[in-house]
């Protein structure tokens, strides 16, 4: 059974009550999918909402804490909290059940704990540095691996696309189409990590990430067993963690995959 220190629980604990409000709004959104203006409006209000709750709960466990949401500006050093009230906020709005709340710990460039929850499923993936990444379980908690997959051609690829360079999106998308198993494009980036460290996923490609999007999934990758690289790099054997998280182009994968994952981009 995995142990929870009291730092993770209280994160943990913060972000599933944050997360009530979060999924009755959801609960409203199929009703509201004829009236397009009400449901941008809605989702725009459900996005506040739960950015401020999350800030509310999390000051309340961890005071004197800062938390950083999506658009707000990261302390220069020293701890601090990052999240991403609703990653995947398009699926959101449109009543698809693919998006998560995202929370991680960091100290500088460094991610010392991570949780990713999607309330419209009920699941919940954690992790702590140097113990391991874990699914929430109703008794116990299952260990999370990383796919042994080998084979770029029976691999199942996720791509996250940037609308910032679309040819590039669509250059990796057909790439990872022509060498891989299959590909998707979930809309939800911190999901997908999670999926990768669970085996579910044998990669994620993810250009132009926002750091309150990926944080929490690199640390679950990587207590997974799996290897967050920056895209730009040529050699797969190491990593530079604070150059993925500053640059947010973001490939996640088993050590089997690395160098074989890498030609999607060239």
């Amino acid at each position: 059974m995995a142990y929870i220190s009291p730092l993770l629980t209280n994160i943990v604990t913060a972000v599933k009550k944050a997360s009530v409000n979060l999924s009755r709004d959801f609960s409203e959104i199929e009703r509201l999918q004829t009236s397009v203006k009400g449901c941008l409006d809605f989702t725009k209000i459900a996005f506040d909402k739960i950015e401020k709750n999350l800030k509310l709960e999390l000051s309340k466990t961890l005071p004197q804490m800062p938390v950083v949401a999506v658009n707000d500006k990261r302390p220069k050093e020293g701890l601090f909290l990052t999240v991403s009230g609703i990653e995947g906020l398009p699926n959101f709005a449109h009543g698809h059940p693919n998006f998560a709340i995202s929370a991680a710990l960091m100290n500088d460039n460094t991610v010392l704990a991570g949780v990713v929850y999607n309330p419209a499923r009920d699941e919940l993936f954690f992790a702590e540095k140097g113990k391991g990444a874990f699914k929430e379980g109703f008794r116990s908690h299952e260990r999370l691996r990383v796919s042994a997959r080998q084979d770029l051609d029976a691999a199942l690829i996720a791509v996250k696309p940037t609308v910032n360079d679309p040819m590039l999106s669509a250059q990796i998308i057909n790439n990872a189409f022509s060498l891989c198993h299959d590909v998707r494009v979930s809309g939800c980036v911190a999901l997908d990590l999670a999926y990768v460290a669970a085996g579910k996923l044998d990669a994620v490609i993810a250009p132009q990430s926002m750091l309150a999007s990926i944080a929490a999934g690199v640390l679950l990758v990587k207590e997974a067993g799996g290897m967050a690289l920056e895209m730009s790099q040529t050699d797969t054997r190491s990593e530079v963690l604070v150059k993925v998280l500053q640059s947010g182009n973001l490939m996640a994968v088993n050590f089997n995959l690395s160098q074989k994952i890498a030609k999607i981009l060239k």
